[in-house]
């Protein structure tokens, strides 16, 4: 007897050649840099949106860090600020090796940022008025305070003393330069004797902290001005949040370490927008100079 009593059907393929679909039309490739996440609300934004809004997020209004050329035509007269000491450049003095030797870091983040170290300083006018200004730039080795940093510092401060004018510094930094280890620490007891003969003169200095302003730096002159101002969210302390949390075992209040929280406390004495900062900075100078402290 037959398996099957008729032959099974089966379909016939069909092997007709498909016609080619036409070519799709490629995409262009999106130029990097263009777009960003807000570090704050994740909102993506322009990144061109962003740095004509002063660095500042359109959607939420975090502040960014500033690069030092743009913060110092904020806070200047248009070809008013002169640098000084502008060839100062840090040498590996304890050839420090590790994933890459200090040198390299220092040529990276000269090529990175087109500067020579983490801060640019110079005489300066606002509204007219003479000042000395210091600006540390986040973007080279997170400003950290080397020999270099810690030199340009005391030296902006010693010629605001000499010529009588005020100094004004805005600071931004991860903390001393442990590549190069205690050279890098002893700029703290440096720049603070170079603010303590400048507040002997009579002559008033304006700290201006923006995020993120730590350890070392803040242990030192960013914390010694006549008037220290902040801007909004800004992170300021010595110890980040995490590490003394893990230390202490407590639970560190809302806000911990914000300016917000800061001014709260009398750390800082006020907190201004950076939309606002400049003409702040003008009326406080024009006030220093009534007032004939200068």
């Amino acid at each position: 007897m037959a398996l099957f009593s008729k032959k099974p059907k089966f379909s016939t393929l069909n092997l007709t050649p498909r016609k080619p679909e036409p070519e799709s039309v490629k995409r262009k490739d999106i130029p990097e840099g263009l777009w960003e996440k807000c570090r704050s609300c994740d909102a993506t934004i322009f990144t061109k949106q962003k740095e004509a809004n002063l660095y500042i997020c359109p959607s939420c209004g975090y502040h960014n860090p500033m690069p030092s050329n743009k913060r110092i035509a904020l806070l200047t007269d248009p070809g008013s600020f002169q640098e000084l000491d502008a060839n100062l450049e840090s040498i590996d003095t304890l050839k420090f090796e590790g994933v890459a030797s200090y040198t390299d870091k220092l040529l990276a983040n000269k090529k990175k940022t087109g500067l020579v170290d983490a801060v640019v300083s110079g005489h300066a006018k606002l509204n007219g008025i003479d000042y000395a200004l210091a600006v540390m730039d986040f973007r080279f080795l997170g400003a950290s305070m080397g020999a270099v940093v810690g030199e340009k510092i005391t030296r902006i401060v010693e010629y605001a003393t000499a010529k009588k004018l005020p100094a004004v510094i805005v600071t931004a930094s991860g903390g001393a330069r442990m590549y190069e280890g205690m050279i890098s620490l002893m700029q703290m007891a440096k720049t603070s004797g170079a603010l303590h003969r400048h507040k002997e003169a009579g002559l008033p200095c304006i700290i201006i902290m923006t995020h993120p302003t730590t350890a070392g730096v803040t242990a030192s002159f960013a914390s010694l001005g006549d008037l220290i101002i902040a801007e909004p969210g800004a992170l300021i302390g010595f110890a980040g949040p995490r590490v003394i949390r893990d230390t202490t075992q407590a639970k560190l209040p809302e806000g911990f370490q914000t300016a917000e929280f800061l001014l709260k406390k009398g750390m800082i004495d006020r907190i201004i927008d950076r939309k606002n900062l400049r003409e702040e900075l003008g009326l406080c100078l024009e006030y220093f100079k009534k007032a004939a402290i200068v």
